[in-house]
């Protein structure tokens, strides 16, 4: 992935900017492209409601993949970003009020482009600020759809309502502290809501010196963000998982997790993409009647059946989190953690190595097993974790594709979706779980095997006298118990 500033260097042997000059694409200020200041140097900056914008844009990018052919690219500093203060020009530039920026009130062209700059049509920067990096997120997007055929990957600092069809998007220039570690779910949390799901801030910090507690407690977090990344400002201490061995070990730890995670992660992609429901949820989506779950920030669901309680504060190795109604079961040795009728708060044990995620009974996970890579992992043979409900059911899904193909519409359009149910009968004596396939147009190049089927919840004191997979019977089969 390539990182690409908005701003063009102003420099007249540079091939972009002479092109850009002659497309005449670029914001306008005093009767003159407006000129800033960025990483570069002196900049003009695309104005992206011009339409020859994304024309040009997109043919710069097809150029530039044919020197460096990246999968994806990483837009920054466009909300806009300016290293100078644009002196006013009129009254768009000074009006009566500032604005509230990290706590210190500051006028409205503080470090952007001036208000009253103007945009194609004679729209002015006043109105169409928070546009910007809308508009160039889908502009990127549709350049890179357009030149490699493939789904895009964007990343963008800068986004507004709607960019969660065109960008991921980080949390910006976040801190290296324990206020910044714990402001992550809650952003986090609204940028979903908000219906930008592909979301998650820089572990460990960007500004300032990580610890190194901080840095293997932020991990076991952000190994379960959407968008999961370790980045730091120039300048700052190194701060990669391995530099530390109790980092490395909650980073295996807690990656590992999400390796194993990565279909129902990609099934909640799907599900984001045609519903709109976020990937990473509050509590209160999936327990709206729940009242006690409308202000915790400190704990987050994976879809509607995966709970992260993650330790926030530098020495604890505790950590008191809040189950909903329900059975729940740890992730990680597959035992009942917690089993309430009308939700309950725990005091969990949490080693330094160690976050706590539990799966709600009633649920169905598909998991692959952990490699070095997503395509590694896509090999590998499943295992179903069927957490049986107070009632004995459970239900799942699992979104299979390409991972590749833009849309999942038309004749050419290749996806299969299957879905899991599972229920105890005869008193428990037999467990049936089955598939259904709702969709089949997609087949992996490689047969996906069920290798493993995890039980939780089984009531009988002694082992079941049969276990099936649709009609099937399984003739060997083995059961661990934990008592409920």
């Amino acid at each position: 992935m390539a990182v690409v500033f908005v701003g063009i260097s102003v420099n007249a042997t540079y091939g972009t900017f002479i092109r850009a000059i002659k497309e005449d694409i670029f914001l306008k200020w005093n009767g003159s492209n407006y000129l800033g200041v960025v990483w570069p140097g002196n900049v003009s900056f695309p104005d992206f409601l011009n339409p020859r914008a994304a024309e040009f844009w997109a043919r710069e990018i097809a150029a530039f993949r044919r020197t460096l052919p990246v999968d994806g690219l990483w837009i920054d500093m466009n909300e806009i970003s300016n290293f100078v203060d644009p002196p006013p020009l009129n009254a768009l530039d000074d009006p009566p009020y500032r604005i509230d920026n990290s706590g210190v009130r500051r006028p409205i062209n503080n470090k952007t482009v001036p208000a009253s700059a103007v945009h194609y049509g004679g729209v002015a920067e006043y109105d169409a600020h928070n546009l910007f990096g809308f508009l160039e997120a889908r502009a990127t997007h549709d350049a890179l759809l357009r030149d490699t055929g493939r789904r895009p990957f964007v990343l963008s600092r800068s986004t507004f309502v709607g960019s969660g069809r065109y960008t991921a998007h980080w949390t910006g220039d976040n801190f290296a502290t324990w206020d910044d570690l714990r402001y992550s779910i809650n952003t986090m949390l609204s940028f979903g809501l908000f219906g930008i799901p592909m979301i998650g801030a820089d572990i460990c910090g960007f500004g300032g010196n990580t610890t190194e507690e901080l840095c293997s407690r932020w991990i076991q977090l952000g190994a379960f963000y959407p968008f999961s990344r370790d980045h730091s400002a120039i300048g700052t201490v190194r701060r990669e998982l391995y530099l530390w061995e109790s980092v490395a070990r909650s980073a295996r730890k807690a990656l590992g997790l999400r390796y194993r995670l990565l279909p129902y992660l990609y099934t909640l992609m799907y599900e984001a993409h045609t519903t709109g429901a976020p990937i990473a949820r509050p509590l209160f989506f999936s327990y709206p009647g729940d009242v006690a779950t409308y202000g915790i920030d400190r704990q987050f669901l994976l879809g509607r059946g995966v709970l992260v309680s993650p330790v926030l504060e530098p020495g604890a190795t505790t950590v008191t989190a809040y189950f909903p109604a329900g059975r729940w079961f740890s992730l990680y040795d597959f035992s009942l953690a917690v089993a309430t009728k009308t939700g309950k708060r725990v005091t969990l044990p949490a080693p330094a190595d160690t976050v706590n995620v539990h799966v709600a009974g009633g649920n169905i996970l598909p998991l692959q097993q952990p490699a070095l890579t997503s395509s590694r992992v896509r090999q590998s043979v499943v295992h179903l974790l069927v957490a049986l409900a107070e009632d004995g059911t459970a239900t799942g899904d699992l979104f299979l594709d390409d991972g590749e193909s833009p849309e999942m519409v038309g004749a050419r359009s290749r996806w299969s979706q299957i879905k899991f149910s599972g229920a105890t009968e005869s008193g428990g004596s037999v467990v049936r779980v089955r598939s259904h396939v709702v969709h089949d147009s997609y087949a992996p190049s490689r047969t996906m095997v069920i290798a493993k089927v995890v039980l939780m919840g089984l009531r009988s004191p002694a082992p079941p006298k049969g276990f099936a997979v649709n009609a099937n019977g399984v003739q060997t089969y083995r059961f661990a118990y934990s008592r409920l």
